[in-house]
């Protein structure tokens, strides 16, 4: 039998899957304790986005209060 290079790969379409609700309930609960440490690390990378974010307006309405403190001409 030949192999087949990558270029003439057959393709294939699922049309059905047959899974008893069991296996499908517990495929599901391991797919969540699978997606824990991936929630983990994305809220840790949005916590720190956010605070850059909240870093860098908090400073630019100090620079804002600051200057108008000083007799700045209002807009």
């Amino acid at each position: 039998m030949e192999e087949k290079s990558a270029q003439e790969a057959e393709r294939v379409v699922v049309t059905d899957i047959r899974m008893p609700f069991w296996s499908m309930v517990v495929f599901m609960i391991k797919w969540v304790f699978a997606s824990i440490p991936a929630m983990i690390i994305l809220s840790v990378i949005m916590s720190i986005l956010m605070l850059v974010v909240a870093a860098m307006t908090g400073s630019m309405w100090w620079h804002m209060h600051s200057m108008f403190e000083q007799g700045a001409p209002s807009f």
